[in-house]
């Protein structure tokens, strides 16, 4: 089951003239398509709190918090879905663009071992996003 978020969806690499902070390319081409931003229950489990959940996703739409280094950095295609990650203080925060232009929202690690594996278990991911 995923949790729909009401979250702001306007695109804020429109309306700059320079890039968003720390945003990388691949993500400004595919801002403007995005129309919804997801969250999955284990995305809300490894965080323990709804709100820090929240706050996640609205700065990673607004692109533009300069806590984060290695924001919507591209990981990989994994049948058509594009997995992007974010960092923040230590926390791998893991994210992909689905087939309907929703954002989901999969995973946060504070382990970096842990993300690591995580991302070498494509059936997993793939799981994880049509089933949550």
């Amino acid at each position: 089951m995923k949790i729909t978020l009401d979250a702001k969806m306007e695109n804020p690499c429109a309306t700059k003239k320079e890039h968003c902070i720390n945003c990388h390319s691949q993500f400004m081409n595919i801002r403007p398509l995005i129309k919804a931003a997801v969250v999955t229950k284990r995305f809300m489990k490894d965080l323990k709190n709804e709100e820090e959940a929240k706050t996640i996703v609205n700065e990673v739409l607004e692109c533009a918090n300069i806590d984060y280094y290695e924001l919507h950095k591209f990981e990989e295609n994994i049948k058509g879905y594009l997995i992007f990650r974010a960092k923040k203080k230590g926390t791998h925060i893991v994210y992909c663009l689905d087939k309907e232009m929703q954002l989901v929202f999969l995973r946060a690690f504070k382990n970096y071992k842990e993300y690591v594996k995580f991302l070498e278990d494509k059936k997993e991911i793939i799981k994880l996003i049509s089933h949550d």
